[in-house]
């Protein structure tokens, strides 16, 4: 078994969250194992701008479904969707 890479979308509520903040609260919540090899940010529309960290997960059953439930928890996200997934 190896890792697989996952770029998640992760969406704030609004314009106003400080996305340096939530990008270190989703830092605090991956389940163990996972890790995060950095961000990107993706301007959405009218000053909303989407936080894509790409995750390292172990391949195994359920993927990345632990690391969207945590990210889903966190204050101020809206929605979380994995944009792309791939073996390393």
């Amino acid at each position: 078994m190896g890792d697989v890479a996952a770029k998640i979308k992760v969406m704030p509520n609004s314009p106003e969250v400080d996305l340096d903040d939530l990008q270190d609260r989703l830092e605090e919540v991956l389940p163990e194992g996972a890790k995060i090899r950095g961000f990107q940010r993706d301007d959405v529309a009218f000053g909303l701008v989407a936080l894509l960290p790409t995750v390292i997960v172990p391949d195994g059953a359920g993927g990345t479904e632990a690391v969207e439930e945590a990210f889903s928890q966190v204050e101020d996200v809206e929605s979380v969707a994995v944009e792309n997934v791939g073996r390393l």
